[in-house]
């Protein structure tokens, strides 16, 4: 095998709570996480030595500072693989969207390595790695839906819901995850998502006491700092959808009671905001 294409889907938040910060300036967290069927293509492809990475956009870095090709060194040096790789990131993912979209390519370049090289780790092992490149990346690996607790890495997979379909809405720009945590003050925020709640409703299939449930701390910072946020979140509402800010934003997505009311609710979207996109859980 020299070559392998995967898919690397996006995520959203269901509820995005912290709970604490750490010495090193790492904030504690209970969330669940719920993958969506927006995704990139990420191929990778051996060659003889040396690193190249090429994409569709030009909004992201194409060198070592890009977290796929840090997935591939660590590969490399934790394994003494030798020669080199092409990876191609065919992106669909808005970036800086708080989808995960850098974190869900990753992941695929640690699951691609591995049956390029026919290493045969569990997925487990690779979620391991994957925690040394970024707190989501462990959670892409595996992807569906999770309880994240820790600064992300403990994960607790909990009972697929029924499908649902969505709207999400970007506003055109990214978001600096740092930068929201740092002006996040947590022992300040009002309203915290009741997680027990929630998870007790994903396990009963509850789709509608899960969107009543839905909750994101970062949604204070974001919105202050971007009120389009505020805007999106109103329009969707309005619309008549369960809406949610999705990590530290921008992204807001609006849970639809159908895939017909999706498609409708992202057509009245369109005229206003820069990406709009219609998606499904998987």
């Amino acid at each position: 095998m020299e070559s392998v294409e995967l898919l690397a889907p996006a995520k959203i938040n269901l509820s995005l709570d912290v709970i604490g910060q750490r010495e090193n300036g790492y904030h504690n967290v209970r969330m669940v996480m719920q993958s969506i069927s927006l995704a990139d293509q990420v191929r990778v492809t051996k060659k003889n030595q040396g690193i190249t990475i090429t994409s569709n956009v030009a909004n992201i870095p194409l060198n070592e500072n890009n977290i796929a090709v840090k997935a591939w060194k660590t590969m490399a040096h934790n394994f003494h693989l030798s020669g080199g790789i092409q990876i191609h990131l065919e992106k669909r993912i808005p970036v800086e969207a708080g989808l995960a979209g850098g974190s869900s390519n990753a992941a695929a370049v640690l699951k691609a390595v591995n049956l390029l090289y026919d290493l045969r780790l569990p997925a487990s092992n690779l979620a391991e790695i994957g925690q040394s490149l970024g707190a989501d990346v462990a959670y892409c690996i595996e992807g569906g839906i999770a309880l994240a607790e820790g600064i992300g890495e403990i994960l607790t997979p909990l009972p697929t819901l029924p499908e649902a379909w969505m709207v999400l809405v970007n506003p055109g720009f990214g978001v600096s995850t740092k930068e929201v945590y740092q002006a996040l003050n947590y022992q300040e925020v009002s309203h915290h998502p009741d997680t027990e709640c929630l998870v007790q409703a994903i396990k009963k299939g509850d789709w509608r006491t899960v969107a009543d449930q839905m909750v994101n701390v970062l949604e204070e910072v974001t919105v202050e700092k971007y009120p389009q946020v505020g805007e999106i979140k109103k329009a969707l509402s309005d619309a008549g959808l369960f809406s949610l800010m999705s990590g530290s934003g921008p992204t807001v997505f609006g849970i639809a009671e159908t895939k017909e009311k999706a498609i409708e609710a992202g057509k009245k979207m369109q005229d206003q905001w820069k990406t709009v996109l219609v998606a499904h859980t998987v």
